[in-house]
């Protein structure tokens, strides 16, 4: 699978800049998950649907990825994360939902 990363209008991969502010062991399992999302081996993640058709896949210390999967070929990584209550903060999902709506007009399909 392909993982196409959300970028700012200047072009920063927003998921990466994430991984990188971490700790070195969140950064080892942030990247482990990428490439498992890559590889295609969903079994070995815990993942969990979010809203609609966007999913969220979790990873040391209550951090998160939040993406979406139009087809069988690609995955659409939205917002990363860090979970500090039971439910995802309001700034949070604004984001997930607004970058889903965008990619969902490029792509023609509706995530939400």
């Amino acid at each position: 699978m392909k993982l196409h990363s959300y970028e700012s209008l200047g072009g920063k991969n927003l998921i990466l800049d994430y991984i990188l502010k971490l700790s070195k062991d969140e950064q080892v399992d942030g990247f482990s998950v990428l490439e498992k999302l890559e590889e295609g081996r969903f079994d070995e993640l815990t993942i969990k649907p979010w809203r609609g058709k966007i999913s969220e896949v979790y990873f040391y210390k209550h951090n998160r990825i939040f993406y979406v999967i139009p087809d069988g070929e690609d995955i659409y990584l939205l917002h990363a994360c860090r979970k500090q209550k039971n439910k995802t903060e309001k700034q949070d999902s604004e984001k997930v939902i607004k970058r889903a709506q965008e990619i969902g007009e490029i792509l023609s399909k509706k995530f939400i």
